[in-house]
């Protein structure tokens, strides 16, 4: 008897007829003589809802108090899907996150993982129960409710799989698995029916919203095999594994985007050591994670510095850093948040020549300028404008001729 855990997104179960065919999907696995742990994330809209609601009564809710808010969302749903099976006369229980073992720092809104104490699941699935999880939250040891931020149930997900030994993990949302491009923007995008874990978190990372990074590096850390599918349709999905095969292969596997970018500049700054340190550790105290950095070479000892932040962190990132560049003697801190970024990724990237250049002749040839590039040994990413970022994707898409199957 094979232990599967599945995940089902906020758009499985925007209402009672979408949890009801979750319910029977559900029920259809356990038919199979299948032990089943379900995560599930809050309905639809429900999470953007609590917040605005927080806001009404309160112009600075509390992390604590809006972290014991927001981990409602996910019991509800939670809830109602045992109700939809039992229903159906299967044994299912509901549990929150707390109750289902999931321990987490005491970071509210943005916690983590730090161990899952699968006891409880383990007793009810013994007991013959289809499990039904709250994705998304957990509990410190001091008791305390937290959340694990945007993308936390598929994190939850991963992480019940990996404590409790799953045979595989299966992520079910409005999409039909991992492709070479977003389909929305690019028709001819082809299905991936596997990927690796390494290129799918260069993915996840760079802009495909399929799955959470952080699901994905636990999927790999304890070699978790995670399908990605659809909840609305029968498709087997992409299958994202650490088995794909050994070949380098000689092209890229997708061109990824992202929208949510917007880029600093500390001008003329002292070129000595210790001013990074000093602009970026009061940054990293405040929560603000930061992506590209590049430093223009020095003249005269001044240069300028350069790094991007998500737009939604803008406001409170200059706010940090306006009074450490009057502090230590710059001209002037500006800010951009009209950028978006492209990246073409693929693990033949890093033996095969000629990727960069390809890239960047091809977005020449488009007009678009380039304002920042960054580099893994499997990603080439260009900050560029965002009104530019389509025109980016499907150049891009057309000239790795990635429509073309492998």
């Amino acid at each position: 008897m094979a232990l599967i855990v599945q995940k089902y997104g906020g758009s499985s179960v925007a209402d009672a007829e979408r949890i009801k065919s979750v319910a029977r999907r559900i029920a259809a696995t356990k038919d199979k003589g299948e032990q089943v742990v379900i995560v599930v994330s809050a309905m639809r809209g429900t999470t953007d809802e609590l917040i605005e609601l927080a806001r009404q009564v309160s112009t600075q809710p509390g992390e604590r108090e809006l972290d014991v808010l927001l981990s409602t969302g996910e019991i509800v749903s939670s809830t109602l899907l045992a109700m939809a099976l039992r229903d159906m006369s299967y044994k299912a229980i509901s549990l929150t996150g707390a109750q289902a073992g999931i321990q987490t720092d005491s970071t509210y809104s943005r916690a983590r993982i730090l161990r899952v104490e699968s006891k409880r699941v383990v007793k009810e699935l013994n007991k013959g129960n289809i499990v039904i999880v709250a994705g998304f939250q957990g509990i410190t040891d001091e008791m305390d409710i937290t959340t694990l931020g945007r993308g936390g149930s598929d994190t939850t997900a991963v992480a019940l799989a990996a404590g409790l030994v799953a045979e595989v993990c299966q992520i079910y949302t409005d999409v039909e698995g991992i492709y070479t491009a977003d389909p929305h923007l690019v028709p001819e995008a082809r299905h991936l029916t596997e990927i690796g874990y390494e290129e799918m978190l260069e993915l996840a990372s760079y802009g495909a919203k399929v799955i959470h990074p952080r699901a994905v590096e636990l999927g790999e850390l304890f070699n978790i095999p995670i399908v990605v599918a659809s909840s609305f349709t029968d498709s087997p999905g992409t299958l994202i594994h650490g088995g794909v095969s050994m070949e380098v292969r000689n092209k890229a596997r997708s061109v990824a985007h992202d929208l949510d970018v917007a880029k600093i500049t500390v001008v003329g700054i002292p070129d000595r050591p210790g001013i990074a340190a000093a602009i970026f550790e009061p940054l990293a105290k405040a929560g603000i994670n930061i992506d590209t950095i590049v430093q223009n070479a020095s003249i005269e000892n001044i240069t300028d510095l350069t790094f991007t932040v998500a737009k939604s962190q803008l406001n409170r990132a200059m706010a940090v850093v306006k009074p450490i560049a009057e502090s230590i003697g710059a001209k002037q801190c500006v800010s951009d948040s009209q950028l978006g970024k492209v990246s073409v990724i693929g693990t033949g990237i890093q033996n095969t020549p000629g990727y960069a250049a390809r890239m960047f002749g091809v977005l020449s040839e488009q007009g678009i300028n380039i304002q920042l590039i960054t580099t893994s040994e499997i990603r080439i990413t260009c900050i560029i404008d965002e009104a530019m970022v389509t025109d980016a994707v499907r150049a891009l898409h057309r000239a790795f001729e990635l429509e073309i199957e492998d």
